[in-house]
């Protein structure tokens, strides 16, 4: 269990997960957490990571720094995505062995999954076939995360974790039309159209690809829960264990922001994987479930988007 005062290190802190992991650890009372930006710290320079580490001396780190983004930016910008997510993980996986953290939680993603794997996909499904192709430089690189911890543990003693999420959404989403992922993108388009009084309102694919969404706020207490309860090597599912398809989704948005005109679907776009739902019975087994509902959640992410986002561009 951390210690109410044990120095925790979240890096990643101002993106969505890693923001949303500083909000937990906050409401339950941890008091010592030490949080670094990019002009701060750099994670891909290796000296600058190992001599932060050195003199933080740090006990706990959750590792949510990542370069993220959705298909677009996945094949556009493929190099960028395996160079710097695999140099982030490789310095601070190294200097959280060579400075003494006690444990460490690494973030992984559900696309480390073969493409067409039996569903719900179960942890034990990892590199058994081959990779979605749009999204191969980022798993590629999640997938060299998560076997480093693991290799450091076999050979080291270190009691580094890996939670494995599947889509993430809630408040600290990018809604960047360039970047951003399905839900952020989908709501600031059905948001903007229902302003401009359009008649239609086009997605990508044919909508009938199933995806499962987990609110971050939920999955910000599950790695927390999982740092404080669980120390084993292999990597653990964090879901919902529901799906919906796109088409459901984007029906669902356009309700949520009352918007009145129709849903088009572009089957000219690639889907991806057809189907992605997490088999999370391990982390249900140890006394983790989910609490959010998709429409609870995505009804807070509008507020959110509306309030903070919105008023300030």
């Amino acid at each position: 269990m951390m210690e109410k005062n044990a120095k925790i290190y979240v890096a990643g802190h101002r993106g969505l997960v890693g923001s949303a992991i500083v909000r937990k650890l906050k409401e339950e009372g941890y008091t010592n957490i030490i949080t670094r930006t990019h002009s701060e710290l750099d994670l891909t320079d290796q000296r600058a990571t190992r001599e932060f580490f050195e003199k933080e001396r740090l006990e706990y780190v959750f590792l949510a720094a990542a370069k993220v983004g959705g298909i677009l930016l996945n094949v556009t910008q493929p190099a960028d995505f395996a160079y710097i997510n695999l140099m982030i993980e490789s310095n601070v996986i190294k200097s959280a062995y060579d400075y003494g953290v006690k444990k460490m939680l690494f973030i992984g993603s559900a696309c480390v999954y073969p493409e067409n794997c039996p569903q719900p996909i179960k942890e034990e499904y990892l590199l058994t076939g081959p990779l979605e192709p749009e999204n191969e430089p980022y798993a590629i690189a999640k997938i060299t995360g998560l076997k480093l911890c693991q290799y450091f543990n076999k050979q080291y003693g270190t009691n580094f974790i890996t939670a494995i999420p599947n889509n993430l959404y809630g408040p600290g989403d990018s809604f960047d039309p360039e970047t951003a992922h399905v839900i952020p993108a989908l709501l600031r388009r059905f948001h903007e159209a229902k302003i401009s009084g359009l008649s239609h309102v086009q997605v990508w694919g044919s909508g009938n690809q199933k995806r499962e969404f987990m609110y971050i706020d939920d999955f910000a207490d599950a790695v927390v829960y999982l740092m404080n309860h669980y120390n084993r090597n292999e990597p653990i599912n964090v879901g919902t264990g529901e799906d919906i398809t796109i088409r459901e989704l984007a029906e669902l948005i356009k309700k949520i922001v009352g918007y009145g005109g129709e849903v088009l679907f572009d089957t000219t776009k690639p889907d991806g994987a057809q189907r992605r739902l997490l088999d999370v019975r391990k982390l249900q087994l140890i006394g983790w479930s989910s609490k959010t509902s998709l429409q609870i959640g995505l009804g807070k992410l509008y507020k959110y988007f509306t309030n903070d986002v919105v008023k300030n561009t």
